[in-house]
């Protein structure tokens, strides 16, 4: 399997399909590159080369208990941009790999990054502060917290409920969608689980999302209950130079379904244009 080993020596694991203009996916919490699959695909039949990697101590990465933040998140997806030397590059990342591939764009992609795009994504700021007062409460996160250490298992299973909005009247999502969620989530280990709650809750992207001078799509369903939009995509469309905010009406939070194809459809336009 394909992998890059970082300055601090944690191991990366990364997969690619096709060729082309490159096109790096991130993934959200607390899964892998698996939940891009279908995106992988997709991008690589359009003759894009699609990438996913990792992030570390998640999946077929190095099992960290260290540097789970999101600025070492970010480095990691700097070496790995390097390692590949990927140029006129596109960066899509879903919820924490929103926050992710934004500050990556901001603080390492000068030169190398073309186009941004952000799904659910955690920017600028989930937790409710001052400054922030739309925000979630802290104690929504302490929960997190608290649901991984006592039964990781059993929360990740709970969890793909709001995730997929499979609590909604009407709501189709197949139980091998939940299934999947929980394989991937239990690839994770506990330590980064757990700290990785802090960096995709507690950092905030206010700054990141001014200084990127690139065109970013910022994609968001309105039904999403793991990360609210008027606190989120709604915000962050306003602090952008380039960017194009695309609502998705009644969609959750995961990308399955109707939501999903019209989520590709979107991500070609948005590349071609």
């Amino acid at each position: 399997m394909p992998y890059i080993t970082t300055s601090d020596g944690t191991e990366i694991y990364f997969t690619t399909q096709g060729s082309g203009q490159p096109v790096l996916f991130s993934h959200g919490w607390p899964l892998s590159s698996d939940a891009w699959q279908v995106e992988l695909k997709l991008l690589a039949d359009a003759g894009y080369q699609a990438i996913a990697h990792d992030r570390r101590g998640h999946g077929r990465s190095s099992k960290t208990s260290t540097g789970n933040d999101m600025d070492t998140y970010a480095r990691d997806l700097a070496e790995l941009v390097e390692a590949l030397d990927l140029r006129d590059l596109v960066v899509i990342g879903h919820s924490t790999g929103g926050g992710e591939v934004v500050r990556y764009a901001a603080q390492h992609g000068a030169g190398r990054v073309s186009r941004v795009v952000t799904v659910g994504a955690v920017p600028p700021l989930m937790v409710r502060t001052e400054d922030n007062p739309d925000g979630l409460l802290i104690e929504v996160f302490d929960g997190i917290r608290a649901g991984v250490l006592k039964d990781a298992s059993q929360f990740y299973q709970e969890l793909t409920e709001p995730f997929f909005g499979a609590n909604r009247e009407g709501s189709n999502v197949s139980q091998g969608a939940k299934d999947d969620f929980w394989r991937q989530g239990m690839l994770v280990n506990l330590a980064a689980a757990y700290d990785c709650v802090k960096a995709f809750s507690e950092t905030d992207f206010t700054e990141d999302l001014k200084a990127l001078d690139v065109p970013i799509l910022i994609a968001h369903g309105d039904d999403d209950q793991i990360v609210p939009i008027g606190a989120s995509a709604l915000r962050s469309a306003e602090l952008v130079k380039h960017g194009t905010l695309k609502i998705y009406p009644g969609a959750p939070h995961g990308v399955y379904g109707d939501f999903r194809a019209a989520l590709g459809a979107d991500i070609l336009e948005f590349l071609a244009s």
